[in-house]
């Protein structure tokens, strides 16, 4: 079996601070046969309301310990405090707002039907879920899964990042605290041998994997040869489309905003900004200026996530400039794990990083002279995960996010997400939705109920 080393490797200085000991296979057997009992017992019998109660008690903890949660995924992937202590306190509000809208949405659904009998649908849990999460959103990630389903009454076996065990066990602790049985939830350091091993239990209802399109490929391809139930969240190439502004300014600032958000290492971060004819000029200047003054030391950026994240960008960005881009910001030479952000442009559709997904703080620059060609781009690469659309007539703005082939369209500001507004894309992007009513049936069974007249 191939031994995955779960520890706490600070990426802005490379120094191992902590290991933890991975799972024997013992107790992976253990965990699935608790969870599964957690579920036969307490999923089923425990009201939706005490439930409630538990995660918005989990929202409380999340906010008084804010500070230390911070620290923690600070120390583990890098990122700056100030986005860390954000991070932590919009997984207080997706769990709260879980806790608030449960009953709403979960509430019976009548059917109108032929023959006019009694017929609803009513939704209800499944079992037990697997959840596989990435690094670069440690909380946020975890609780707009596990919340949802724990809320629903499934129970949970997490499986994070290596490098995240800290933030997992801290996750862990939080949601027992709370009131959620240890059974209910539970935190294991497992290998890829072992996520098989689970999704292959017939006890184990489902699978959802937050990560790389080949992680997605090959849990994808396990869950259905086992015919589970799977939600894929994988990488994207966002675009930011600038079509027809009065204030350019705004538009700079949300799209270097959406680049550096987390050192560029998010799936729904803008990746690819297409800029009008009539505004690129302005645009550009101003945009590769305010990339240029980004700052290390004020925490507008941090290091990337690790020496493989570092090395995997780096020889993008050195492919890129082989193939014919101008990278006219940065200098394509990380100090450390330290990459200063950049900005290419000269890409053409035929040049491999047109169809890329660059994870880190490197921006591609395209200029278009109309909607149609805009979208053409946009729609150039094997992702669709989320858009971003600055125009000041709406109605142009939604004709043209019609065009999109992307799961989320926002419409003149990057600033839209929400606790409340489901989460996923399409093509390689993945399939399958969290966040909102949506994430809360991802994992439910539908029973349809139907009574004689």
């Amino acid at each position: 079996m191939t031994m995955i080393s779960y520890a706490v490797t600070d990426p802005a200085t490379g120094q191992r601070l902590t290991e933890y000991s991975a799972a024997t296979d013992a107790e992976i057997a253990d965990a699935i046969e608790s969870a599964h009992r957690a579920y036969t017992g307490w999923g089923r019998t425990t009201e939706l309301a005490e439930r409630a109660g538990f995660a918005r008690r989990a929202a409380q903890l999340f906010t008084e310990d804010k500070d230390e949660l911070a620290q923690i995924i600070h120390r583990e992937m890098g990122k700056p405090l100030e986005q860390s202590v954000a991070e932590v306190e919009f997984s207080a509000d997706i769990i709260t707002t879980f806790a608030e809208r449960a009953e709403e949405w979960l509430a019976d659904e009548p059917l109108t039907v032929a023959d006019g009998l009694r017929t609803f649908v009513r939704t209800q849990p499944l079992g037990v879920i697997l959840g596989i999460m990435p690094w670069n959103y440690p909380y946020y990630q975890v609780a707009r899964f596990a919340i949802p389903n724990l809320i629903l009454g499934n129970t949970v076996i997490l499986k994070h990042a290596e490098q995240c065990p800290e933030s997992s066990a801290v996750i862990a602790r939080i949601f027992h605290e709370a009131g959620f049985p240890e059974d209910a939830f539970i935190n294991l350091y497992a290998s890829h041998e072992q996520i098989s091993t689970i999704i292959a239990d017939p006890r184990v209802q489902g699978v959802s994997l937050t990560g790389s399109e080949r992680a997605g490929s090959i849990v994808g391809a396990q869950a259905g040869q086992h015919l589970k139930r799977c939600v894929l969240e994988l990488g994207g190439s966002d675009p930011f489309l600038v079509l027809d502004t009065a204030d350019v300014d705004f538009a700079v600032e949300q799209a270097v905003g959406m680049r550096l958000e987390n050192t560029g290492q998010a799936c729904n971060g803008t990746k690819r900004i297409i800029v009008m004819d009539k505004h690129y000029d302005e645009f550009a200047e101003k945009f590769t200026a305010a990339i240029r003054e980004a700052s290390y030391e004020n925490g507008d950026f941090g290091p990337l996530s690790s020496e493989q994240a570092t090395r995997r960008l780096t020889e993008q960005v050195e492919a890129a400039v082989r193939e014919g881009a101008e990278l006219v910001v940065g200098n394509n030479e990380p100090e450390g794990n330290v990459y200063t952000p950049g900005v290419l442009t000269g890409i053409t559709p035929d040049m491999e990083v047109a169809s890329q997904e660059l994870f880190g703080p490197v921006a591609q620059l395209y200029r278009v002279s109309s909607d149609d060609e805009a979208i053409e781009i946009a729609n150039g690469v094997p992702y669709g995960l989320g858009s971003i659309i600055i125009c000041d007539d709406r109605e142009r703005a939604e004709r043209v996010g019609d065009q999109l082939e992307c799961g989320m369209v926002f419409i003149g500001s990057a600033e839209l997400e929400g606790p409340d507004v489901p989460f996923g894309g399409v093509k390689r992007s993945g399939f399958g939705r969290e966040m909102g009513r949506l994430g809360m049936e991802s994992f439910a069974n539908k029973k349809i109920y139907r009574f004689a007249g």
